[in-house]
């Protein structure tokens, strides 16, 4: 009689954690973007840019947990976001590193795929 190990199926099963964790972050990431948008002073462009960018990233990443390519529109968002960051006039540095260390780290996380590491269960094979 064969092992579990060996005549189990593994079968995928659930949301993948890891590509939903990545989802949260950066849902997380684009609440702290829209809100700093009004801690600290701005000039009229970068408070629009990071406000909107804010709203964007946060629906991106809560429709990318269900359709898993929308998060590449999170990827776009953060390089426009880094490159916004250093192009639109400043009054604050802060606001520089703040975005262009958002930007870095929503890249980073949009990155992840909805298909690495699918957690695995096996299932019992039962005897014919």
């Amino acid at each position: 009689m064969a092992t579990m190990n060996e005549t189990s199926p593994v079968v995928r099963t659930g949301p993948p954690a890891e590509a939903t964790g990545a989802r949260y972050v950066n849902l997380v990431l684009s609440v702290w973007l829209f809100i700093s948008a009004f801690v600290w002073t701005h000039t009229m462009a970068q408070q629009t840019n990071t406000w909107i960018c804010g709203v964007l990233g946060a629906i991106f990443a809560l429709i990318a947990m269900s359709v898993p390519a929308v998060r590449y529109l999170n990827t776009l968002l953060s390089i426009w976001l880094f490159i916004s960051a250093f192009a639109l006039a400043t009054v604050n540095v802060g606001t520089v590193w703040n975005n262009a260390l958002v930007a870095i780290a929503m890249f980073v996380v949009s990155l992840i795929g909805a298909s690495a590491d699918l957690p695995m269960r096996r299932r019992p094979v039962h005897p014919a």
